[in-house]
């Protein structure tokens, strides 16, 4: 990535408070993706391209994912739908036994640990401790797949809803002992509107399917993120427990202060586009800058920088950060942590302790007039735009003779990455949505702002994925 491609960074970077999603689908664990991604406690393991959770008895397993779901927005009290779909066999091993404990799939905050103790008809969701607690780090939501009776359960092999307890809330007759090691299609939705909690079970080769529907307010019972996975547990007798594929889905749409603009409550990624301004958006600065009284020349000559101080600071916006913070992000500007190098200068990556914030520096060259009016620029113009599909400069400094510019950064790349890559293919779904995003955002530079900023460089190497996505 190139400084002259990062320019727009600040134009383009969709900072999305409006919609908070997260999607993935595995359809097997062996990937490079999966790896990362997947958390494993436990007995849990991965084997054969599949998520082995228990092999034995007395035995617990967990794994989540790594990324944790913005469940609702505590200040306009909206709440996310999310569906999951995922197969997984259960196998007692033992001949002669065919009940052992059971499987769930679960919300809980991100700081729920796997309780010591938690095998048998726990399900590794609690211990006889903390079963009857509810903490505020104590707190889950699961689907439970109950092959053994205790006597806290319903009198029949079940699948049911928990909250906060191992008694279930609703649930419906399982038999278990009819599907051993057959492969169970299960898929879960919640509607946030409605607040109705939907299951569906499905076998190959049986001829119905299991149905569970329930209503439940998850901001009663869960903060606002949650992490999402499956346990597994097992008693007296062994059992295997493997989870085949999983595909997990969510959207939190908030509504924008303005009631009068359409939201698009869905878009999943945040737009980078990183490049040079062009000729249309130069020549409108330029005028923006002669109806201040700001001579060109003065331009051509230099940077009056008391003045641009006082301008810059006036007001929120961006913020002034110290050369000194700035060499500690990025390591003194280390090669290592180079991203990229154009003709105006380089873009490193750093990291800001203070805000605990990942960042892109860009380093202006020392003596281009070109990027010292491309730094006065993004700093006094660019960075007044709002717009849900843009991002706000996070910073700036220029001391010691060096100009630099702060962003955000993005973790998942850019879309051509994932379009011509070697990165799993994206549905048709999520390119419509990126579409959409990028109209938007297009939409308001051309025809919202105050002025017009014609963008002219738009291709799939200048749109980049947020860590959400």
């Amino acid at each position: 990535m190139s400084p002259k491609t990062l320019l727009l960074l600040l134009l383009f970077l969709v900072y999305n408070p409006f919609a908070h999603s997260i999607y993935f689908n595995f359809s097997g664990f062996h990937s490079n993706e999966a790896a990362s991604k997947i958390f494993y406690e436990g007995d849990a393991s991965n084997i054969n391209d599949d998520i082995q959770l228990i092999n034995g008895w007395s035995r617990v397993g967990r794994v989540s994912f790594v990324d944790h779901v913005h469940l609702y927005d505590s200040t306009t009290q909206n709440l996310s739908d999310f569906s999951t779909h995922f197969t997984f066999t259960m196998d007692p091993l033992d001949s002669s036994a065919d009940v052992y404990d059971g499987l769930t799939f679960f919300l809980a905050p991100p700081d729920f640990q796997l309780p010591p103790n938690s095998a048998a008809g726990y399900l590794g969701l609690c211990n006889s401790s903390t079963c009857s607690i509810t903490t505020s780090t104590g707190r889950f939501i699961a689907i439970e797949f109950d092959s053994w009776q205790n006597e806290w359960d319903p009198p029949t092999q079940h699948m049911g809803v928990c909250i906060n307890s191992l008694s279930s809330a609703a649930y419906v007759k399982w038999n278990s002992s009819l599907h051993v090691r057959e492969v169970a299609d299960a898929r879960i939705h919640y509607d946030g509107k409605t607040k109705n909690l939907t299951v569906l079970l499905t076998y190959e080769n049986y001829h119905r399917s299991y149905n569970l529907s329930y209503v439940v307010d998850l901001m009663r019972f869960l903060p606002e993120r949650v992490m999402v996975g499956f346990t597994a547990a097992t008693g007296r007798t062994t059992g295997l427990y493997t989870i085949h594929s999983w595909e997990f889905n969510s959207t939190l749409a908030i509504e924008e202060a303005d009631p009068s603009k359409t939201a698009i409550s869905w878009v999943v990624v945040l737009l980078i586009v990183m490049g040079i301004l062009a000729v249309g958006v130069g020549l409108a600065l330029l005028m923006f800058f002669k109806k201040r009284s700001r001579p060109k020349q003065a331009v051509e000559r230099g940077i009056n920088f008391t003045s641009m101080n006082n301008d810059f600071e006036r007001g929120a916006g961006p913020k002034r950060f110290s050369y000194e913070a700035l060499v500690l992000a990025t390591n003194n500007f280390s090669n290592e942590k180079k991203l990229g190098a154009g003709g105006f200068g380089n873009v490193y990556k750093g990291f800001l302790i203070d805000l605990d914030m990942a960042v892109a520096v860009k380093r202006i060259s020392r003596g281009s007039q070109q990027g010292k009016r491309e730094y006065m620029t993004e700093v006094k113009v660019i960075s007044q735009l709002r717009h849900r599909n843009l991002v706000q400069l996070i910073g700036w400094c220029h001391e010691q003779g060096e100009l630099l510019l702060v962003y955000e950064i993005m973790s998942n790349g850019s879309l051509d990455s994932h379009l011509f890559g070697k990165r799993r293919p994206l549905k048709w779904a999520v390119r419509y949505k990126i579409a959409i995003g990028l109209a938007s955002a297009l939409f308001y530079l051309h025809e919202e702002w105050e002025q017009c900023v014609v963008h002219r460089d738009i291709k799939s190497s200048n749109v980049m994925l947020d860590s959400g996505f």
